[in-house]
């Protein structure tokens, strides 16, 4: 789900070009007044995302006779790792496509139509429709995510001390649509109709758009196209062609691979598989490249370098932390016993868990960090990391008791996946605001923009991993599919803690 700190991170280029609104007598919650109209657009966008999410894998393995499509575990889970992985990518050319033509506040307006429009075409039966709205939400979520991330920023000056509270107020507006949608939707998508689902994910996307052209007036200049963009965008036929000469290289290279089957691109399978590593070699090329051409100095490398361990350590927390909409959601629907006084609980209600922990516990979270920094005792950044990927763990060991409590198809108490959830949200909060500030902290100056690019790219490697994991849900016995998972997450989290001490000698300073 989204922690504090887990969407992009704000660039103060709104406060750079002179988009910085006053201090206003009566504000929200003692900030600009716009920051409500962005609240509840994020908020209502999550609400239509988490909530469509909670019933997608679902949708897909549920028979025809269900109203559902049909698929097997292996291919739907394929095609729910490519969507996730998809969200993370378009952010990347979305930002740049604001930063470049059409500004950020444009940018949101027009990717929020195009969510909308997504969820709408997924309400009509037909896989053609299906697969047509999956494509418009990833390309609608690129331009909105990004930018309305730098918007809130824009709202404030440099230095202004209330920029943190106003982002942490702005991300609790995106855990009450994390936390409300899978209840609504998860209800209405199981027990009236699939459509009806993803269509109310749809009214609630306009919801969020009608707010926020009305509360448009109290953004004054934030995310307004600048002189900058506009200079770009004039000299963007260049930039165009580079970008258009790339992709047509990597269309003709994917194309050769094809026709000498290095890659199968005609299944969802092996569409998740190529896409998979052309991340990693994007990935490694940008690493290799900042190593040695990149003109930095040693210590620069140094801090390089543990980006690149944060980078292994993030694609293996959220390959194991984004098994919630896929296995463990089917895990909620199979082997869990969702009856609770004679009705039966929809089985997407367990996905509102860890957006209600997320509400409840990060401020107990932030407390404690700062408690802890006072008397000298804070975690290092790397220790912090370590302690994610072992709570993750910990949740996965968890349901490997749960998968043995469920042997021969047994129904176990929801309880177990609620104890998963709560032991993954204290990894989430561990780990997920450190690593987004530390990689911007540890990033050479003039490379910022390409290492957060990179760490997004863990983040899409990481679903796209997570929905391989769980197509194996009906071919490998859970207590071995969990217990491999939870395996793989404790022996990365306990490497990386024998490891937090020369981390932080390469960090040079950096907590």
């Amino acid at each position: 789900m989204q922690t504090l700190a887990s969407p992009p991170p704000p660039p103060p280029a709104g406060a750079e070009d002179g988009a910085v609104l006053p201090r206003e007598p009566h504000g929200f919650f003692g900030h600009p007044r716009g920051l409500s109209t962005l609240f509840f657009t994020e908020m209502w966008e999550r609400f239509s995302y988490y909530g469509m999410k909670a019933l997608l894998i679902l949708f897909m393995t549920a028979s025809a006779a269900q109203g559902g499509l049909g698929f097997d575990t292996n291919k739907a889970s394929a095609i729910y790792g490519l969507y996730t992985a998809a969200v993370y990518l378009t952010a990347l050319p979305g930002g740049w496509i604001a930063d470049r033509f059409i500004g950020q506040r444009h940018a949101v307006l027009v990717g929020g139509i195009i969510i909308a429009l997504g969820h709408f075409s997924m309400a009509l039966p037909g896989v053609a429709f299906f697969y047509l709205g999956l494509l418009l939400i990833v390309t609608g979520t690129g331009l909105l995510k990004p930018n309305i991330s730098a918007m809130v920023g824009g709202l404030y000056a440099p230095g202004d001390a209330r920029r943190d509270a106003g982002f942490s107020i702005f991300y609790m507006g995106i855990n009450i649509g994390v936390s409300v949608a899978p209840i609504v939707l998860g209800y209405l998508g199981e027990n009236v109709s699939w459509h009806a689902g993803f269509g109310l994910a749809g009214v609630g996307m306009v919801f969020g758009l009608i707010q926020y052209v009305a509360g448009a007036r109290h953004l004054g200049d934030v995310g307004r196209p600048t002189p900058r963009a506009g200079e770009a965008s004039a000299s963007g036929g260049s930039s165009g062609g580079v970008a258009l000469g790339l992709g047509v290289a990597v269309v003709a290279l994917l194309g050769g691979a094809q026709a000498l089957g290095i890659v199968d691109m005609t299944s969802a399978v092996g569409l998740a598989h190529t896409v998979l590593l052309i991340i990693v070699a994007l990935s490694v090329a940008v690493f290799g490249y900042y190593f040695t051409a990149g003109g930095l100095d040693a210590q620069e490398k140094r801090r390089l370098g543990v980006i690149g361990v944060f980078f292994l350590g993030s694609f293996i927390f959220w390959a194991g932390f984004e098994q919630a909409g896929s296995s463990l959601n089917l895990f909620a629907r199979s082997l869990t016993d969702r009856e609770v006084f004679g009705w039966l609980m929809p089985a997407s209600f367990l996905q509102s868990v860890n957006g209600v922990f997320i509400i409840a516990l990060a401020p107990v979270f932030a407390w404690l960090w700062v408690r802890l920094s006072r008397r000298g005792r804070e975690p290092s950044s790397p220790a912090k990391f370590s302690l994610g990927l072992v709570m993750l763990g910990a949740g996965f060991l968890v349901m490997v008791a749960a998968s043995l409590a469920a042997a021969g198809g047994q129904k176990v108490s929801p309880m177990w996946l609620v104890l998963t959830y709560l032991l993954h949200t204290f990894g989430e909060l561990c780990l997920s605001p450190v690593g987004l500030s530390t990689v911007t902290k540890l990033s050479p100056p003039r490379a910022v923009g390409q290492m957060m690019g990179v760490w997004f790219l863990s983040m899409a490697l990481g679903n796209l991993i997570a929905g391989r994991v769980a197509g194996q849900f009906e071919s490998m016995p859970l207590p071995q599919l969990f217990g491999q998972v939870a395996l793989v997450t404790l022996v990365a989290g306990g490497v990386l803690a024998a490891c937090v001490k020369p981390l932080r000698g390469m960090m040079g300073g950096v907590r």
